[in-house]
């Protein structure tokens, strides 16, 4: 079954090195032909001459192959106030970028010219989320991490293993907001900007509580999620998942944020969603699991629930054709 994979990274972005994280493009190519993914989503244009540099390389290079999303400079508020922003991505859409990602730092990184964290629904910068509705911009927006690294990095946190592998990625100081306060502001902004298109990564950045995200989705029709990145937390509660996705089957977009792309990656999210297997690693490559030390099982999706997850969804969000 051909899929989209409407999550992931291929730029310079995230790389350790600013090295493109798929240095051989054909290689790239001959996985993606292999997994039958037929698109993927690059979230890594940023912006400017990095975003130009992405889409020539993906996008202009292997036509349908390849969409690629911009980000926003959000430092440019502390100077310049919305004005600079909303210059930008006018011009991160002329060059050539099909949607925005916004990522966590708004809300826990990015302040204002008096030290204050700007949140998601800043009512400041709201206009940037109306300009995307005009350019025809979806929005991927990842607002706040897993539960556990807003939580005490002590021994009851299920994520110790990998918080102290990653002590930067622990929210939990003084001075940052709480994970709900996030949560809440992330409600706030798509509630505002109802003729904008926000695809909620990371199971709309809630997957351990599937009834939170379940009423975003029947509250809010311009909300719908991707699974990127949490097979992990949907799939040791396979019962739960998958009567949450058949419900939702419509607004739910496989993505898989394993990047780079890898072969391991790509079976083993297909074997969480297509067949019955039990107590299986959701990382297989790994001895000791990197999300939390448990195993998942397979959700056994039927065929046209599958059909609308992995493809039918993300060509109408993205407008692809």
């Amino acid at each position: 079954m051909r899929a989209i994979d409407a999550h992931n990274h291929v730029g310079r972005w995230l790389s350790p090195s600013n090295d493109w994280l798929f240095p051989e493009r054909e290689k790239l190519i001959d996985l993606l032909d292999e997994a039958n993914v037929e698109l993927l989503v690059n979230l890594d244009g940023k912006w400017g001459a990095e975003l130009s540099e992405n889409i020539e390389r993906y996008d202009t290079k292997y036509p349908g192959r390849f969409i690629t999303y911009c980000h926003l400079d959000w430092e440019l508020f502390q100077s310049g106030g919305v004005k600079p922003l909303l210059a930008q991505l006018r011009d991160n859409a002329a060059r050539g970028a099909r949607g925005l990602k916004v990522w966590k730092t708004l809300g826990l990184h990015y302040r204002d010219e008096a030290g204050k964290l700007i949140l998601p629904d800043d009512p400041r910068i709201s206009e940037v989320f109306d300009l995307a509705a005009e350019l025809d911009l979806p929005i991927t927006i990842h607002t706040a991490d897993p539960v556990a690294f807003f939580t005490p990095m002590d021994e009851k946190n299920e994520r110790l293993h990998e918080l102290q592998a990653h002590p930067d990625w622990w929210f939990g100081g003084t001075g940052m907001p709480t994970f709900m306060q996030l949560m809440d502001s992330l409600e706030n902004l798509i509630a505002a900007h109802p003729q904008t298109s926000f695809l909620g990564a990371h199971v709309g950045c809630y997957a351990e509580n599937l009834g939170w995200v379940a009423r975003m989705l029947t509250a809010y029709p311009n909300f719908c999620v991707d699974l990127g990145g949490r097979v992990s937390e949907i799939g040791r509660k396979p019962s739960e998942t998958k009567k949450f996705i058949e419900t939702f089957a419509d607004r739910i977009l496989f993505g898989t944020d394993d990047f780079p792309p890898t072969r391991s990656g790509y079976r083993t999210f297909f074997r969480f969603l297509e067949s019955d297997d039990r107590d299986f690693s959701y990382d297989p490559e790994h001895e000791i699991p990197r999300q939390g030390n448990w195993t998942v099982s397979g959700l056994n999706l039927s065929h046209d629930v599958l059909e609308k997850v992995y493809r039918t969804n993300a060509l109408a969000l993205l407008k692809f054709h």
